[in-house]
């Protein structure tokens, strides 16, 4: 073991359970995390309330700067900017700026890193496997790795194994490797990661399996989930969201028929979900955040056996904010109006309520739409700080009766829209994606994806 590292580990020891969670639990362990984001920096700061110890690494300098004032750069977390201070106050959280720093400190080392994809929709490995090599580069015998990031299955044996051990010089077996999914929402993650959901543990061997169970243990007080393989774990959570995007492809497909049908298609899915063998999602006008639209992507492509389903679903979703749009020109039409020179407010950007985050956020595609029809799109979003990728102009939430609109769509429905005096309107066209709006005693023409015209 290097010289800047403490005396303790966890793998490969011979010491009992009892004295490896006083380890742990004391502070002789020292963690690396790697990688501060919005899932990063909370892992970190509860690792760091558990252990004591923990140096995070990122290479944004001004999310370690922030780090280092005893600040939490992330918005929207319950707790964590409280803890992050407390943790570097007491010197028991640090960051810094190259992970081989971290790496040449730690003993544990666990991997929080986004798995992207290209413009192709393959899956992108390269910050996992610069991670790794950073990694591999200070390990030693009796360290331990940890990948939290989802990634396709595989690809803990097939790519970060082989980094580790070509550039520590090590084999499985002098070091432990496991992986342990991060299964977070935001808005709620010192929750989630403490204990809202048992964890997921799967490692490269019954040592390695073993001692992320011990781990997880003293983090997670709904306990621990081990898995009879490392790869058996990369699937479960690929498999909870892919699960996630094909029942919400379901539910959008069935509000297609809304009108056809000439029913409330959400009062029959919600009638369905009564059965104790049912559990249909609820439509909307698409899918965004950064992880259902992409992982079906981490079976699509990197592996020969078909996928229709997964691309039927991505295909549906992906339509949506189409659909939509059309919705909209459907109720103009009806009307003897154009949408074409018409003021359309765009009523929350960020892909999930109360989240300052836009990716794949379906406002993104809509608002693009709507002015390529020629409207005049007014965008709104009191909880979103950049708007430069939308279309449209930004509107503030109290300037929206002075630009006179013809036209609503509901995206996300923001805790703020609900003091939105709908009566100081001139009657509109309303398109409610998220069934959040109740204007049936108001002149507006309402149409609901999933319940049709009020």
């Amino acid at each position: 073991m290097s010289d800047s590292k403490r005396i303790q580990s966890l793998y490969g020891t011979g010491k009992s359970e009892s004295e490896l969670r006083d380890a742990f639990t004391s502070g002789q362990i020292p963690v690396g995390v790697y990688g501060l984001g919005k899932m990063g920096l909370p892992l970190a700061a509860v690792y760091g309330d558990v252990t004591g110890n923990v140096i995070g690494a990122d290479i944004d300098p001004e999310v370690v700067a922030s780090i280092e004032r005893g600040e939490s750069y992330v918005d929207g977390e319950p707790g964590l900017d409280d803890l992050v201070g407390e943790l570097v106050d007491g010197n028991e959280l640090r960051a810094v700026e190259e992970p081989a720093e971290a790496a040449s400190e730690a003993t544990v080392h666990v991997i929080i890193v986004p798995t992207l994809i290209d413009e192709q929709n393959q899956p992108d490995l390269s910050i996992v496997e610069a991670v790794s090599e950073d990694i591999g580069q200070g390990l030693d015998a009796g360290d331990f790795v940890i990948i939290e990031s989802t990634v396709p299955p595989q690809t803990c044996r097939n790519v970060v194994l082989p980094v580790l051990e070509e550039e520590s010089g090590l084999s499985l077996g002098d070091f432990g490797l496991a992986f342990c999914p991060e299964r977070t929402a935001s808005g709620r993650a010192l929750k989630d990661i403490r204990g809202s959901y048992p964890k997921v543990v799967g490692g490269a061997g019954e040592e390695s399996t073993a001692v992320a169970e011990l781990i997880y243990e003293e983090i997670n007080s709904s306990g621990v989930i081990p898995t009879s393989d490392i790869a058996v774990a990369e699937a479960v959570k690929l498999f909870e969201g892919l699960y996630r995007d094909v029942n919400i492809a379901l539910a959008n497909e069935l509000a297609r028929f809304t009108d056809e049908l000439g029913i409330d298609v959400n009062e029959a899915l919600e009638t369905a979900n009564t059965a104790p063998y049912v559990d249909l999602h609820t439509p909307g006008p698409g899918v965004g955040g950064h992880c259902i639209p992409y992982y079906p992507y981490f079976l699509i492509h990197p592996f020969e056996t078909d996928t229709p389903l997964l691309k039927t679903a991505r295909e549906v979703n992906d339509g949506m904010p189409e659909f939509t749009v059309q919705k909209l020109r459907e109720e103009f039409e009806a009307e003897g109006r154009e949408l074409q020179g018409s003021t359309v407010l765009v009523l929350g950007l960020t892909y999930r309520p109360g989240v300052n985050e836009i990716r794949a956020t379906p406002a993104l595609p809509i608002a693009e739409q709507l002015e390529n029809l020629g409207a005049d799109v007014r965008v709104v979003d009191p909880v979103l700080d950049d708007f430069t990728p939308f279309a449209g102009i930004p509107t503030d939430l109290d300037e929206i009766y002075a630009c006179d609109p013809d036209a609503a769509v509901m995206v996300t429905p923001q805790d703020e829209f609900d003091d939105i005096d709908w009566d100081r309107f001139d009657p509109l066209i309303v398109i409610d994606g998220r069934q959040s709006l109740d204007l049936a005693a108001t002149p507006h023409r309402v149409y609901t994806i999933g319940s049709g015209r009020q």
